[in-house]
């Protein structure tokens, strides 16, 4: 089975600092199995448009890192540009690519925007698939007024309140956050630096003025010239040589003409296929007719270069070297009982049969995939928490000052040690009540998924509590050490009362069983 992944593009209001451009730029990379496609800055719009790729949870937690970093170098107070914005991280589309739905992608942009409100108190919005209300599917209504409006609006207007976040705008304004199929960001220039014959075409063109369905335009002045700025949400519906033909048209009444066009990110390659067919004329043109198209087809499949990215975890776990150990691969058995549990959960969703529990399970599948991402961290934490002990191990000791601070260093690093597997168990344990919840109200198909989650994250919280205990074998301090192993026991009481449960709900909505 191959990996989900989902493409994320957002645009970022600072083009003119490339410093800072950077910095947004590292956070993003920095998130394993994050890969940047593109990068586009221009500095009279004052926006850079970053796209990069991954699985679901290491690309909405590149998101997240990109927005901290956009919040914390950029002040919408003193940005200015030509493209409208409401936020340092003004937009951030999520986009299905493959093996994943669209409504994965909303889940995606629900989570993702409840974090970015809660944790880093920047008022989100909902758009396009994500969005709350039909008025908000539009961006433009959204962005409506721009910062400068919304931050009047936002504490008095009940129609402009975010989805999530305060109802006040700080120096990093809000942010706007959805899912929407593949968009293709195309300006055309043209060879005059009249602003208003821009601003003509791109009212012909645009659907909300009554041009192409599918496209949304605005006329701006760049580098000189002025531009039809746009974006073609559906280039199968309107493709993009008839728009540029309009345009090429309407420019004639004006006696100008095209001087040049650019993309912004990224194009699907049908959307240049089409389009050259098109001016080419070639009626019954197949797709199968590229060359490079058909030798794909018949080469066999080449191996990813390097390790599967499924296999990376379990081949640091096999090699030689202390980390990651038994408590990362706690954590990462626990975070593979949240993701069935969230399995579960969507194959119960619009189902007839279960309308009774849609909103149950709708909110499990978040809570769920919130689970996941924080046990997939204590997988980080672990190994990091052992690598800090050993640094402290390694302390110098040659006077009795650097054996003082040496013993109290591995002290800490030992309870430090022991708290990350504890945190383990308790998200674990999370993830255990929401799995149980899914066996007992979601689809019975998916029942023995149900039970499975239960048993792994039973496992992985008996390997937490290993590591917890081996970790305090020989700790002086009973006063601390007591009340983590205290609450590690209350976890395992917990887990066992849990199991029973999952143990007397096959009984009774099945023949299946698990052992005592």
């Amino acid at each position: 089975m191959h990996s989900a992944l989902v493409e994320c593009i957002p645009n970022f209001s600072d083009a003119r600092r490339p410093e800072v451009v950077e910095k947004i730029r590292d956070s993003i990379a920095k998130v394993a199995y994050i890969e940047i496609l593109d990068q586009h800055s221009d500095l009279d719009h004052n926006r850079t448009v970053i796209t990069f790729i991954g699985p679901p949870s290491a690309v909405e937690e590149a998101a997240f890192q990109a927005i901290s970093t956009a919040a914390s170098l950029i002040d919408l107070n003193v940005q200015t540009g030509e493209h409208p914005r409401i936020g340092a991280t003004d937009v951030v589309p999520f986009v299905p690519i493959k093996n994943i739905t669209m409504q994965e992608c909303v889940e995606l942009a629900r989570r993702l925007g409840k974090r970015v409100g809660e944790n880093l108190k920047i008022p989100v919005y909902l758009y396009e698939e994500a969005a709350t209300a039909p008025e908000r599917r539009q961006l433009e209504n959204i962005r409506r007024g721009e910062y400068e409006q919304l931050k009047k609006e936002i504490q008095t207007n009940p129609d402009r309140a975010p989805d999530f976040g305060p109802l006040e705008l700080g120096p990093a304004g809000a942010t706007v956050i959805g899912a929407r199929q593949p968009l293709i960001a195309y300006n055309v220039y043209l060879t005059t630096d009249d602003i208003g014959t821009a601003q003509k075409i791109a009212r012909t063109v645009r659907h909300s003025s009554g041009g192409f369905r599918y496209v949304k335009a605005m006329g701006v002045l760049v580098e000189g010239r002025a531009q039809v700025s746009m974006n073609l949400t559906n280039f199968r519906e309107t493709p993009v040589h008839r728009v540029v033909e309009t345009i090429r048209a309407e420019a004639r009444r004006y006696g100008v003409s095209i001087h040049h066009s650019e993309l912004v990110g990224l194009i699907p390659q049908d959307a240049l296929t089409d389009s050259a067919a098109w001016y080419l004329q070639l009626d019954g043109f197949e797709p199968h007719q590229i060359l490079e198209n058909r030798l794909s087809q018949l080469k066999p499949q080449e191996k990813q270069e390097g390790r599967d990215q499924r296999f990376i975890f379990l081949d640091d776990l096999a090699s030689s070297s202390p980390t990651p150990g038994g408590g990362s691969a706690a954590a990462f058995t626990g975070a593979a009982a949240a993701s069935l549990a969230a399995m579960v959960a969507r194959v119960t969703v619009g189902k007839k049969k279960y309308a009774h529990v849609e909103g149950e399970m709708q909110s499990l599948i978040e809570k769920a995939e919130e689970a996941r991402r924080v046990l997939m961290q204590d997988v980080d934490n672990d190994s990091n928490a052992f690598i800090w002990y050993m640094e402290a191990t390694r302390m110098p000791k040659d006077t009795p000052d650097q054996q003082v601070a040496r013993a109290e260093a591995i002290e800490k690093a030992t309870l430090h040690a022991a708290q990350v597997p504890l945190e383990t168990a308790k998200h674990t344990l999370a993830a255990m009540e929401l799995a149980l919840i899914a066996g007992q109200l979601g689809n019975i198909n998916a029942l023995s998924d149900a039970a499975s989650a239960v048993t792994l994250a039973r496992a992985a919280i008996t390997c937490a509590g290993l590591n917890v205990r081996t970790n305090l074998l020989g700790f002086a301090h009973a006063d601390q050490a007591d009340p983590i192993l205290a609450e590690m026991k209350s976890v395992e009481a917990r887990t066992e009362e849990l199991y029973q449960k999952m143990r007397v709900t096959l009984k009774e909505r099945s023949d299946l069983s698990l052992p005592d």
